[in-house]
């Protein structure tokens, strides 16, 4: 006869097993999913063109932040991390990121949004390098699932440039 301790033990065995198959089809079906978000970044101002007394160019910018990241959430996911970056060429760089805003979108119901904000995070370019320089602003997303890995990805929106001259 198999004592108590037997049993409990082939029951727990079997209870995580299945819990560990149903992480991985969980995990899985969301490779069914085809998000298709949108978004849209406005700048609305140019608060201030610097150039800081150590020599390094900074810039404040309001920016008009609109995004519908619906298709990015399903039944697995937990929340939806995203940030804007500003993204330019230096001639000692051939990318230079730097972020200027950022959100942590928890549910569904809130990933269509529009918002209105200055740069969260300092614009700075350690150098002369951006009078008169174009840049992409992009929208990163990191999806964070219940189980299974995270998936992330990037909207990029090009032709925005700084003034020529400090303001």
């Amino acid at each position: 006869m198999h004592s108590f301790g037997y049993r409990l033990n082939g029951l727990l065995t079997f209870a995580v097993t299945i819990l560990a198959l149903m992480c991985v089809i969980a995990s899985l079906s969301d490779n069914l999913n085809i998000p298709s978000p949108s978004a849209e970044i406005q700048i609305m101002n140019i608060n201030w063109f610097q150039k800081q007394p150590k020599g390094s160019d900074e810039v404040s910018l309001t920016m008009n932040i609109s995004a519908d990241l619906q298709s990015l959430f399903t039944w697995n996911t937990k929340q939806v991390f995203i940030f804007v970056a500003a993204e330019y060429e230096t001639r000692k760089n051939s990318l230079n990121q730097v972020s200027l805003w950022d959100a942590i979108i928890p549910a569904k119901e809130r990933s269509k949004f529009w918002i209105r904000s200055s740069n969260k995070y300092r614009f700075v370019d350690h150098g002369k390098n951006l009078r008169g320089k174009e840049f992409n602003l992009t929208l990163h997303w990191h999806v964070m699932p219940k189980t299974g890995k995270m998936f992330a990805d990037k909207i990029v929106m090009s032709g925005y440039s700084l003034p020529e001259e400090y303001i």
